[in-house]
């Protein structure tokens, strides 16, 4: 049975991601819940964003990601308790056919490997250990060395198993008929196809050069220069998503008394020998070309190609894009027994560690100090986004410094070469990865302390003399309402100097959408630029929705959707008003999410609109906010900055 705690952040999650109905997959991985949604606009992103228990929400790669941190498995298990919902909802993988190439792509990688890469560190902590017996002069006929060598190495020698079972469930294949397919691949009396008296030679001289022993019905049989498919990604991907093509069509045709059972005899009899013929040996010269171009690029500059993937790898971990870079890494294992992919990524959390204990002693905000603190020991195992989420981002200027410091000492990971011999854990469980399997402990090892330990002093020194920022609101006063992003000094000089925060008698305003402030002299619309409607600020959108501003009674909403205005608990009048002369759309490309005399909190959903669109149609997206009973007050404020996001601090009406 869920714990409490956790089952009540479960329920919620649900009840804010648009509820069960809308969702149609969940995984999770080391820090995050991966949704799949039918329609991420039902999601209240701004709520679970400040919700006590989540840490951010990131909407990329066709995934609806719901970061927790060190939580999520209890999370996750809570939510399948309590629901229908997991990895197959509704017992099929999402429908993603609305998403872009590039998210497809992204989706599908990171639902092909993530699934296990639990396991598979697991494993590769285990190599490490093996990898320390054998430097320490153990035999490899030691007991306990074999042993722990079949542990480890069992996994990662039978991977097509489990890239099948994924992949299966990706492409909506019977799993168990997954596992047949790749059981031929791994067949140890494959390999006797290439032996004996070779009959020709295909490609000769070229990088595809085969020779051939075996033929099938005149066709060559062509395999790996290793003569198995051990180890390797891309062939059964591509076999498992070629079998669930076969398997569609004789769906199509067969009769449903007797589909049950022949149904898998035909896919595997179809799809198994031309997979074996075709695919496997495409695949396999593609995984070559593919090694080979990385490893060309990693020679052409070792100090530029290093410094780049280091420095740029935790970018890529908050967007999801880093599971298009790490079938590569397998690539390098398969093709060259050895990866610099992997060896750069391990070294990519320590500036961040380092900078969390500089920041656990040197904040004088508690919550700040209690966060660090607890980040600090995952981003040490290689888990950092509690601490990117949580520190790293909004101290902008420290994240920046540790990408600085990641790129120096990527550059250096690059020139001397350093190499990870097998795959292991993440952050410090990946030191044993450097020692090499045969030659024990080298220089390559000593190399990935070096740079271990100068990120991990670059990164605490750096914090101790930049200093640490302060972020948190220790005291919020009253008339801040919820989902309002309270305005600095640092941020907003002009609000600070007339002390809005130790005044009772002011209304504070959030931004409703995102974009870059236009002050309202440049307005391009002569009304709102001369203030005949009161006081106003603009923004030039790069986000088509409009957020309520405050806690707020929605006063009228024009029925083409273009202009909105409000009451805040506060007293002021909002009127917003998406581009100029919209009206002219008569609402065509505008969405309504609420209705006259509506009450709504701040950051709720009001309007969608199509940038693009509007834009097409010759009409500027600038957005004027006005305060329309300006008159009332003594005075109105409004933020210094050059852009805002939905949330930040706007304006302030001061009585």
């Amino acid at each position: 049975m869920a714990n409490n705690k956790y089952e009540e952040l479960a329920r919620d999650i649900i009840k804010n991601v648009g509820g069960e109905a809308n969702v149609t997959g969940l995984r999770h991985c080391i820090t995050r819940l991966r949704f799949n949604l039918k329609d991420e606009s039902k999601a209240n992103t701004d709520y679970l964003k400040k919700r006590d228990g989540v840490v951010t929400v990131v909407q990329s790669g066709g995934q609806y990601q719901v970061v927790i941190g060190n939580e999520v498995n209890n999370v996750y298990e809570a939510i399948t308790e309590i629901s229908n919902i997991g990895e197959n909802s509704g017992g099929s993988e999402p429908d993603n056919s609305d998403l872009s190439v590039f998210d497809r792509l992204m989706d599908t990688v990171s639902g092909l490997f993530q699934p296990f890469m639990g396991a598979l560190a697991g494993i590769g902590i285990i190599k490490g250990l093996v990898a320390i017996i054998g430097a320490f002069g153990v035999p490899e006929t030691n007991g306990v060395y074999a042993l722990l060598n079949v542990v480890g190495d069992g996994f990662f020698q039978y991977l097509p198993f489990a890239l099948a079972i994924t992949a299966a469930r990706r492409f909506k294949l019977n799993q168990f008929v997954g596992l047949a397919i790749a059981a031929a691949f791994l067949h140890p009396d494959l390999a006797t196809l290439v032996s004996g008296d070779a009959l020709y030679t295909l490609f000769a001289g070229s990088p595809f050069e085969s020779v051939i022993h075996t033929t099938f019905l005149g066709f060559p049989i062509i395999l790996p220069p290793a003569g198995n498919y051990y180890q390797s990604v891309i062939p059964i991907i591509l076999a498992i998503w070629f079998a669930s093509k076969i398997d569609k069509w004789v769906k199509s045709w067969m009769p449903g008394i007797v589909a049950g059972t022949f149904v898998p005899v035909f896919t595997i009899l179809i799809a198994t020998p031309i997979s074996l013929l075709i695919i496997g040996p495409v695949a396999t010269w593609a995984s070559s070309l593919i090694g080979a171009l990385f490893t060309w690029l990693n020679g052409v500059s070792p100090l530029l190609f290093g410094g780049l993937l280091t420095g740029s790898w935790q970018l890529l971990v908050i967007f999801g894009l880093h599971w298009g870079i790490i079938p590569i890494g397998f690539l390098q294992f398969t093709e060259l027994g050895s990866s610099t992919l992997f060896a750069q990524v391990t070294l990519s959390t320590f500036a961040i560690f380092g900078m969390l204990i500089a920041i656990a002693i040197r904040s004088k905000e508690k919550k700040t100090k209690e966060l660090s603190a607890s980040s600090s020991l995952p981003a040490l195992f290689g888990i950092t986004e509690p601490a990117i989420y949580g520190l790293m981002l909004p101290m902008k200027k420290l994240f920046a410094i540790a990408i600085g410091i990641n790129i120096l000492f990527g550059a250096y990971a690059g020139v001397v070469g350093l190499e990870q011999f097998t795959l292991g854990g993440l952050g410090i469980f990946g030191l044993p990865t450097f020692i090499h399997p045969t030659d024990g402990i080298t220089m390559n090892f000593w190399h990935a302390i070096i740079a271990m330990i100068g990120l991990s002093l670059a990164g605490f020194i750096a914090a101790m003399l930049v200093g640490i920022p302060e972020i948190q609101d220790e005291e919020e006063p009253e008339t801040v309402p919820s989902g309002v992003k309270e305005a600095t000094p640092e941020t907003n000089k002009e609000a600070s100097t007339q002390e809005i925060h130790e005044s009772a008698k002011q209304d504070i305003v959030a931004s409703p959408l995102t974009g870059n402030i236009v002050r309202q002299e440049d307005i391009e619309d002569e009304v709102f630029a001369s203030g005949a409607m009161g006081k106003a600020i603009a923004i030039n959108p790069t986000e088509g929705v409009i957020y309520a501003p405050a806690n707020a009674t929605v006063t009228t909403i024009f029925p083409t959707g273009h202009a909105i205005g409000s009451t805040t608990d506060g007293g002021s009048e909002i009127l917003i008003h998406i581009g100029l002369d919209t009206v002219e759309l008569n609402g065509e490309g505008f969405e309504k999410f609420v209705e006259t005399n509506d009450v709504v909190e701040a950051g709720q959903k009001l309007v969608s609109f199509d940038i693009d669109f509007i834009k097409e149609k010759g009409f500027s997206v600038q957005t004027p906010v006005v305060v329309t009973n300006s008159s009332d007050f003594e005075d109105i404020l409004f933020t210094n900055e050059s852009s805002v996001e939905q949330g930040d601090y706007l304006l302030t009406s001061v009585r």
